[in-house]
């Protein structure tokens, strides 16, 4: 089992605890510990800091992956027949792009950025003031602290745009808004600093680590989106930084399945993971996608709560000999392997998960075209492998922030955009479209940036890029199913009510209503 420790950050002391994880460290319990006399040790080292790695589980598979896969196009979390994943319409208006700032979901994701960056921000004090540790360690340290607070203003500025930018845990002001390129540039910035200040290596002791490698691929994605962001595009930043990680130890894994499988820490295709174990809150997807008689089928004994699924037309686009499209959707019949005969619902329907989603007339709510489906349809996520016999508890496959696969197809769109060597992009794409296939009878002779949209498609579904992705090649605020086009001010989330109330300095993101007490 995979192990390392967690602490909880108290005034003046840390508390440590056992937690499961990828550092593979030694199962040790402290009591309260004085700071000054902790952190000589690596085990020590991450016993400290990793709360700062814990909070990268409220990225995903939480409120940021319904806020980027339901508003994009690659997933939809209908009402299921009986009124099951209604919440008060949460989960249409993620789809329908009808949020307001008292979203519970867009909440949750305010929210839990902010305390993610709190928590980045005192582990940070502790260690910069902490005696005990050598200045190499420290050094090290407080560059992988800046990286995972990096990514979580990247998350805030991608997602609600002009955001406070606070680095400071003493400091008891209330942070007034900057703008979208402020936080982007203290972002660039942060990272250009740190990459050569991190570990290098593409071993198991770097596994689980904010590496060199994550920051030249969070600096990629900075460029990536840089014209949307700040309207100066730097598709040369993304080619660059993209090099850079490709001169690092990383892969592309022969077997694709190979970074979603159960045990994937081995992969080296995976750039920034999210280490999930059973004890510590571990990978429930499983949970949320899955109907709630499939474990029969799948040979699990846990209880699931049948919810997010494909939209028909993202699953439809793949080619039928595209290994990945049943690697990643769960579809057709559920069978009880003791009898051999398809699952029956609770409806008295056959446990037959259909790509597309029927509703059913009369089920319209609130006046929209919103209704419910069968509890059947809609096909599930199934690119973590499931795990056999895995009895009422999480999952444990890491999830892949960043991976090798993602860097290839960025540095192809660069290159594309920038109107520079086709025949490298076409290279780029089809090393991932032959994997995809497992031949090269689908690859390109010369690739277009749709082709290059399409690939990221196929590449990366429920991997949290499609809204995204959906903006920079400008099909965000397209009408699909169920939904009319879209206004232009929904390419960003509105501030929550709550966090106005909270901090009265912050100011609403324009097309959305005017703050009121």
């Amino acid at each position: 089992m995979k192990r390392k420790s967690i602490i909880s950050i108290l005034t003046g002391t840390v508390l440590l605890c056992s937690m499961p994880s990828c550092m593979d460290l030694d199962e040790t319990v402290y009591d309260k510990v004085q700071a000054d006399k902790f952190g000589k040790t690596d085990a020590e080292i991450n016993s400290i800091i990793a709360p700062i790695y814990k909070t990268l589980k409220k990225a995903w598979p939480n409120a940021y992956f319904y806020m980027t896969e339901c508003s994009g196009d690659m997933a939809i979390t209908p009402t299921r027949k009986g009124g099951d994943w209604w919440d008060n319409g949460a989960y249409k208006d993620l789809h329908m792009h009808t949020w307001t700032p008292n979203t519970g979901t867009i909440k949750s994701g305010w929210n839990d950025a902010m305390q993610s960056i709190s928590t980045c921000n005192q582990v940070y004090s502790i260690i910069e003031a902490s005696p005990s540790m050598t200045e190499e360690a420290r050094t090290r340290t407080l560059a992988e602290i800046r990286g995972i607070r990096a990514y979580w203003y990247y998350m805030l500025i991608d997602n609600f745009g002009n955001v406070p930018l606070v680095t400071d845990f003493s400091d008891t002001e209330l942070p007034a808004t900057k703008s979208r390129k402020e936080v982007y540039d203290f972002v660039v910035k942060e990272l250009t600093e740190i990459k050569d200040k991190l570990r290098d290596d593409v071993t198991g002791a770097s596994y689980g680590k904010f590496t060199k490698g994550a920051a030249y691929t969070l600096l990629a994605k900075m460029y990536l989106n840089a014209e949307v962001w700040t309207g100066t595009p730097n598709w040369q930043g993304v080619i660059d930084a993209c090099n850079e990680v490709m001169k690092l130890d990383y892969i592309i894994e022969p077997d694709w399945k190979q970074s979603f499988i159960v045990n994937n820490q081995n992969s080296k295709e995976i750039i920034l993971p999210i280490c999930f174990g059973r004890a510590d809150g571990g990978n429930t997807l499983h949970y949320r996608t899955l109907h709630y008689l499939d474990p029969i089928a799948l040979g699990m004994t846990v209880g699931t709560w049948n919810g997010i699924c494909a939209q028909p037309d993202y699953v439809k686009a793949f080619d039928d000999a595209d290994k990945r499209k049943v690697g990643s959707f769960l579809m057709g019949e559920m069978k009880d392997p003791a009898t051999g005969k398809v699952l029956v619902t609770a409806h008295n329907r056959p446990l037959i998960h259909t790509i597309d989603l029927t509703l059913i007339p009369g089920t319209e709510r609130g006046g929209t075209t919103w209704g419910d489906v069968n509890q059947e349809d809609g096909a599930r996520a199934n690119k973590w492998e499931f795990e056999v016999g895995l009895a009422a508890s999480d999952q444990e496959n890491d999830f892949a922030i960043f991976r090798l696969a993602d860097v290839y197809l960025m540095k192809a769109e660069a290159l594309v955009r920038a109107g520079k060597d086709n025949a490298e992009a076409t290279r780029l794409v089809n090393i991932i479209r032959t994997r995809g296939f497992g031949n090269t009878n689908h690859n390109y002779s010369s690739v277009t940036l749709d082709n290059i949209r399409m690939e990221r498609k196929f590449e990366l579904a429920w991997e949290m890029y499609s809204r995204q992705d959906n903006i920079r090649f400008g099909t965000f605020l397209d009408a699909r199913f169920l939904k009319t086009k879209s206004d232009e001010y929904r390419k960003l989330f509105c501030i929550p009510q709550d966090a106005w109330q909270t901090n009265n300095k912050l100011v609403q993101n324009p097309g959305y209503p005017a703050f009121s007490k």
